[in-house]
């Protein structure tokens, strides 16, 4: 029974069946979760003029939200320890739903500020709440794909976001409500809705998983504890040196300076490709602006099952990260349409395949009780990027009059991501283990 685990046809039937059941439906969630983060992107094109804003003064408003998800990541994470990813992520979804749709009650730039905090809040233990379930879930081999197809929902929020939030905007002054007020009101009530359904379809954990059977939860059960074989027992020391160690601090680099990009595709990218066609219109730039998202939808899941199906993480993470910032130079030194649009095809699919990749990687470094914190401590860390972000590019804009200066920028911060992740410890053995190689301990 001890080797069963290890049995590859039994596991991959078990982890299928898992993924199946969950990893649809949190793409869904992610999908809700993404797209009320961006929809202020979308808004801008009609909102900004409405409401008086500069580009400083909506880049902000951007930081403002981001601002609430740092302050909430980490309680939230605690929280759904305590109460289980059942009951606290449809919490968040309902909240975050509510305050989303509650946008298009602003009236200027000091409203929209206070009500993107409140979103910011409600939504920011999503995403470190998710990865850190999915670790309950599945195994070290299976993470790869397992995350890469959850967050393929960012790509795809955009895709739909891009060609639906055109439209939108193309109903204004319906019932008297400008377009923009209609875009947040359709897309942030759709999250509550789904978070009430999230009540009753989540599972917390394997052990409770009515849909196994005995065996298949014993079998995930023991395939999951075998990586924490050797572990210390935690205490709130062991933990804090694990969040201080060298190869932690390296990743918290890496995804400040990640994030820090990938916000651009949430914040500026409609404006980026409103730039170069001024005269075409809203629904018509929503499409070119779906277009690198689309291509990135088509790579990511190729590109974390060839990781996973190789084992191998530092270079399926740095290679994506030189394609990105090809991308984002091809942007700032093209005029012709179709090459800028080449680059920003290279930036999303570069950004999001490190992305996918890159949270395979603190796992091997923080052990199960350091999780909760260590994930959304790591990405609170890149949640300062994406404070710091808009707030630099909308500087630069308003300075220059161009996106230029900005996107050179991000190119930067994509060298500085890399150069972060090859300086990790190859081969290293995590702190919190007794065993000299504990399995699944170990990237290349």
């Amino acid at each position: 029974m001890q080797s069963e685990p290890l049995d590859p046809v039994q596991r991959d039937r078990v982890v299928g069946k898992v993924f199946k059941r969950l990893i649809w439906f949190l793409f869904i969630l992610y999908v809700f979760s993404f797209l009320n983060r961006i929809n202020i992107s979308f808004a801008a094109l009609s909102m900004n003029k409405s409401l008086g804003l500069t580009a400083t003064m909506y880049a902000l408003a951007n930081a403002s939200f981001y601002l609430g998800y740092i302050l909430a990541e980490v309680p939230s994470n605690l929280m759904l320890t305590k109460l289980g990813a059942r009951v606290w992520i449809p919490c968040i979804m309902v909240t975050w739903g509510i305050a989303s749709a509650a946008t298009m009650l602003s009236v200027g730039p000091h409203s929209l500020v206070y009500i993107r905090l409140i979103v910011g809040t409600a939504e920011g233990g999503f995403l470190p709440g998710v990865l850190l379930y999915l670790t309950f879930w599945f195994p070290q081999s299976y993470r790869a794909r397992a995350n890469a197809v959850f967050m393929t929902a960012q790509p795809i929020a955009i895709v739909f976001g891009s060609s639906i939030s055109g439209l939108i905007l193309g109903i204004n002054g319906y019932l008297g409500l400008a377009g923009w007020r209609w875009l947040f009101l359709l897309e942030g009530l759709p999250s509550a809705i789904m978070g009430v359904i999230a009540y009753f379809y989540l599972t917390d954990n394997p052990s409770k998983a009515k849909w196994l059977t005995v065996d298949e939860r014993e079998l995930l059960q023991r395939s999951l504890d075998r990586e924490h074989v050797g572990e210390e027992h935690p205490t709130k020391s062991t933990i804090f040196r694990e969040l201080m160690s060298r190869n932690v601090l390296l990743l918290m680099l890496s995804w400040f300076a990640l994030v820090m990009t990938l916000s651009v595709n949430g914040v500026w990218l409609p404006q980026i490709v409103r730039e170069g066609l001024a005269h075409r219109s809203f629904s018509f730039v929503g499409l070119i602006t779906a277009v690198p998202a689309f291509c990135t939808v088509l790579t990511m899941p190729l590109w974390s099952r060839r990781s996973d199906r190789l084992q191998e993480r530092r270079w399926h993470t740095v290679a994506p990260m030189a394609l990105a910032a090809t991308g984002t130079l091809m942007v700032a030194g093209f005029v012709r349409p179709e090459l800028r649009l080449l680059g920003l095809v290279f930036f999303s699919i570069g950004g999001f395949c490190a992305m996918g990749v890159f949270w395979t990687l603190p796992p091997l470094f923080l052990s199960r009780a350091a999780r909760p914190t260590g994930f959304a401590v790591i990405n609170s860390v890149g949640i300062i990027g994406a404070i710091l972000s808009p707030l630099m590019i909308g500087y630069l804009k308003d300075l220059t009059n161009s996106f230029i200066p900005g996107l050179l920028s991000v190119s930067a911060m994509l060298v500085v991501s890399a150069i972060s992740i090859l300086l990790v410890s190859k081969g290293s053995t995590p702190i919190f283990v007794k065993q000299p190689k504990p399995a699944g301990g170990t990237i290349s």
